[in-house]
């Protein structure tokens, strides 16, 4: 048998493109081939985004493209029309891409299509054609575990039938697992047909024989005894362009790092999706002039709008620094960085983790509050941030909780053991690895 060839097909937001793009990386560099499918809208925006993509062009690794369905006018950051766009237009159009494909590589024709969660039905038309299908799960494993009992929680009234809590509570998923909230399940709040849809989605990449995951043995074992279709190989780790593929960096902040002492820095970052309201905003702001610390801060152009113009009287922000888009796995591995004030979303858990740096935990949406508990309770490498009685974790919280941090040696030093830990499951022989080898073999 020859090298395998993936045809690679992630949904179309930075959380699922960015560990797709970063295991095909690695794929590469086992004698893989790659077929990268991307929808037309993002491979453009990809290609505007500093020339992002030219970082991961060679000769193993070729993009092509398809139509999501949208039109230029149409909201992408809608995902109920977004994953509903793709599942009416894509499928009809794929055995055709894959045929080209094919044509093009007569001694390599595609041997596996993996997908990322809401691209499924890929594996279907995959499954029509005798090809193998696979899925990589973009967030922890706990939450893949946590969806794939979707239809056991309705069964056992936990959820009504549009996936909502019965009840607020706390429930154990599995022994050894941290309790989770039943309002936080990662579809509460979403419209009922995504509900639905979610639940017929984890039934369709059934077709899938591994479910992919990028996290470590060691971090979440309890999740890897529910399935043997569970397979970790994270951490994915390995890009050293560091591109996001889809936002413009502002990598004049690695210079401005270059200048603070070692251990000085607070970096705040809420993800490419997490949105804070005014009020919030603003004691964010103020918590952390309140610091008198060097700080970076990645903020979306509306916000940082808002912080710059709106809070101009009371924010002076003079010790710190305000970027877009940051190149956060150089940051977080930058030795000036001294804690991680996060939203807990699973890529940006593991980059933290697999740089050593402890957490400020302020999670927002669904599984995040998961990983929060991962993070401060059972790693014991980050503190909470608290909300008040208003709702708001206050610019006070943030400053007693930061100086807390910065004086607790018990968290740094199991903040370097968990990196340690964790990066030897990607070294050679290592579990990760050893598990990345038999899936290549699989897929021959």
């Amino acid at each position: 048998m020859g090298n395998p060839h993936f045809l690679v097909i992630p949904y179309p937001s930075v959380g699922h493109v960015n560990p797709l793009m970063q295991l095909c990386e690695v794929l590469a560099t086992h004698g893989c081939n790659i077929t990268f499918l991307n929808t037309e809208f993002n491979h453009k925006r990809a290609n505007t985004a500093d020339a992002a993509l030219e970082n991961f062009k060679g000769p193993q690794i070729k993009f092509v493209t398809l139509p999501d369905g949208l039109g230029p006018e149409d909201d992408r950051k809608d995902p109920k029309k977004l994953i509903f766009s793709i599942k009416t237009h894509m499928p009809h159009m794929l055995p055709k891409l894959i045929q080209d494909i094919n044509a093009l590589n007569v001694n390599n024709s595609i041997t596996c299509i993996l997908v990322t969660v809401n691209m499924g039905w890929a594996l279907e038309v995959g499954h029509k054609l005798g090809i193998k299908g696979a899925v990589l799960w973009p967030a922890s494993a706990t939450s893949l575990a946590t969806c794939d009992y979707l239809p056991k929680f309705i069964q056992d009234g936990i959820l009504d039938s549009d996936g909502n809590p019965v009840e607020k509570k706390e429930i154990e998923l599995y022994p050894n697992m941290p309790m989770m909230d039943t309002a936080n399940f990662p579809w509460c709040g979403l419209d009922k047909t995504l509900v639905h849809h979610i639940a017929q989605e984890m039934q369709t990449i059934k077709l899938g024989e591994w479910w992919l995951c990028n996290t470590a043995q060691n971090l979440e074992p309890a999740a890897f005894s529910i399935s043997p279709r569970f397979l970790p190989i994270g951490p994915l780790m390995a890009s050293d362009s560091n591109k996001s593929t889809l936002w413009q960096e502002d990598t004049t902040c690695l210079e401005w790092l270059d200048h603070q002492p070692p251990q000085s820095v607070i970096y705040v970052a809420f993800g490419s999706s997490g949105v804070i309201d005014h009020n919030q905003l603003k004691e964010l702001a103020l918590g952390l002039d309140l610091l008198n610390k060097p700080f970076l801060w990645v903020v979306n152009s509306c916000d940082s709008n808002r912080v710059n113009n709106s809070y101009s009287d009371e924010f002076h922000g003079s010790k710190g620094r305000i970027v877009n888009w940051a190149p956060q796995k150089k940051v977080l591995n930058h030795p000036a960085i001294a804690c991680f004030i996060s939203h807990c979303g699973w890529n940006s858990s593991m980059e933290g983790v697999c740089s050593g740096v402890p957490f400020l935990c302020w999670p927002l949406v669904k599984d995040q509050f998961v990983n929060r508990s991962y993070i401060c309770d059972v790693w014991k490498v980050g503190l909470r941030l608290d909300k008040d009685e208003n709702g708001l974790v206050s610019k006070e919280e943030i400053k007693k909780k930061v100086e807390q941090l910065f004086d607790d040696e018990g968290i740094k030093a199991r903040s370097l053991k968990l990196k340690e830990l964790t990066l030897n499951n990607v070294v050679e022989g290592g579990h990760s690895s050893e598990n990345l080898k038999s899936f290549i073999s699989w897929a021959e």
